[in-house]
């Protein structure tokens, strides 16, 4: 039965299982999941009878469906991209200086470090 379940679950609510699959941008099937979502809420808001229960409904969809799309497409990233998370060697922000003060005393940073605690 648990399986049963969870199979529902992705055919439904996943655009890796679910036909939406074919459709090859994330950000048109997060879109067309979007609406769908919005679609289901407007149902059950007219089955209930309540536009309270539809607004309710409606925010809880964005921010779930839209959760879970950044966190796939930042999976998707990580998995296909990696390198889109390694950032430039030896950066740092223009506002820090590339000395630091210690009881008064100015002290220059060497070479290649970016200063700070972020090392």
């Amino acid at each position: 039965m648990r399986e049963w379940v969870y199979d529902c679950w992705n055919h439904v609510m996943n655009a890796e299982v679910n036909p939406l699959r074919h459709i090859p941008d994330l950000a048109t099937r997060h879109l067309i999941m979007q609406v769908l979502a919005w679609m289901w809420c407007i149902t059950f808001a007219i089955i209930v009878g309540s536009f309270t229960i539809f607004a309710i409904s409606a925010v809880a969809h964005v921010v779930l469906i839209g959760a879970v799309v950044i966190t796939v497409g930042t999976f998707k990233v990580a998995e296909y991209k990696p390198q889109a998370f390694e950032f430039v060697k030896g950066y740092h922000t223009p506002s820090r200086g590339r000395a630091i003060y210690v009881d008064g005393e100015r002290i220059e940073l060497p070479e290649g470090d970016s200063g700070g605690e972020h090392n």
